[in-house]
């Protein structure tokens, strides 16, 4: 038996979440899980579709991409992961997909503007989307590069990964992470229906006013801040 076995089921429950809530279509997308006091973490192998993945094709990486446990190949994205886990020491999990209004305003290039309370409840900022990856690193080494692009939009738009637990890469797509795996799946659910909100804000009036300051902190203070008192004890 495996001495991954639960974190391999974890990584493997995961992943199976993202056809479920309908942010992934064929192989597109994957989650990983992080074990950080044995310095590895799980994630999807390499275009296996979700409805013949089991448990036991989870692969077992360490931080510097190696695999440790696994007969596949991982996923293409796994140096992005690996750089993140190494950056950000806090985060669980993580999940990049290419679900639709999320991809489309990576597309456009544009921040997700804070238009409402939904948004509100989860960050204070705009979801913000790196500018499109350099030629040099394209070619350098591409993967690996959008885990430092990653980094590098968070430090110059002076955003905290522990506050805004989502980005868009320019061009190409979504990723989200939090203090888990389940918590890394719902933030990537809650960052592709505040993109589809704020695209239909858009549409119907293309003026739309940001959310006003006081609104945003009252939201976002209901349910994170020290007098919470959203939800249950």
């Amino acid at each position: 038996m495996s001495k991954f076995k639960t974190l391999k089921e974890t990584c493997y429950e995961a992943n199976l979440e993202l056809p479920k809530l309908d942010l992934v279509v064929y192989t597109f997308g994957n989650v990983s899980a992080v074990d950080r006091d044995r310095g590895v973490f799980a994630i999807k192998p390499s275009g296996v579709p979700y409805e013949e993945l089991k448990a036991k094709d989870i692969i077992i990486v360490d931080f510097e991409n190696n695999i440790v446990e696994g007969k596949k190949r991982p996923s293409s994205d796994t140096k992005t992961h690996a750089y993140l886990y190494r950056s950000w020491e806090s985060i669980g999990g993580i999940v990049h997909t290419h679900s639709t209004y999320a991809v489309a305003w990576a597309q456009a290039q544009r921040d997700i503007p804070i238009f409402g309370t939904t948004h509100a409840d989860h960050l204070t900022a705009d979801i913000p989307c790196a500018p499109p990856m350099a030629d040099a690193l394209i070619s350098e080494d591409y993967e690996h590069s959008t885990g430092q692009q990653i980094i590098d939009c968070f430090r110059d738009k002076g955003l905290s990964y522990k506050e805004v637990e989502m980005v868009l890469i320019g061009n190409h797509g979504p990723f989200s992470w939090g203090k888990s795996p389940e918590k890394a799946v719902y933030n990537s659910k809650v960052l592709e229906e505040i993109a589809k909100m704020a695209h239909l804000t858009l549409q119907i009036n293309p003026y739309a006013f940001r959310l006003k300051d006081s609104l945003i902190n009252k939201h976002y203070d209901r349910k994170h801040g020290e007098g919470a008192y959203y939800g249950q004890d």
